[in-house]
């Protein structure tokens, strides 16, 4: 029937449902659920961290380093 709310609409949120307060990450103290409400469900985790990876440096000098005393001699001679 179009004007039957279903069962699942009918069920009113409230904080305690909430992801954050139920992990004790909420700082607000409002009556009724807030705009980042997300229901506290298992899927909801943090995105995993990159691994931080050292680059093996393969050259001898590298592009940013200054000419050596005697280069820079060889250059304005």
């Amino acid at each position: 029937m179009p004007g039957k709310p279903s069962k699942r609409a009918a069920r009113k949120v409230t904080c305690e449902d909430c992801y954050f307060k139920r992990h004790l990450l909420c700082a607000l103290a409002l009556s009724e659920p807030c705009p980042t409400f997300r229901p506290n469900a298992a899927q909801l985790r943090p995105p995993q961290q990159l691994r931080f990876v050292f680059r093996q440096e393969h050259r001898a000098r590298g592009a940013w380093a200054f000419p050596s005393a005697q280069e820079q001699a060889a250059l304005y001679s």
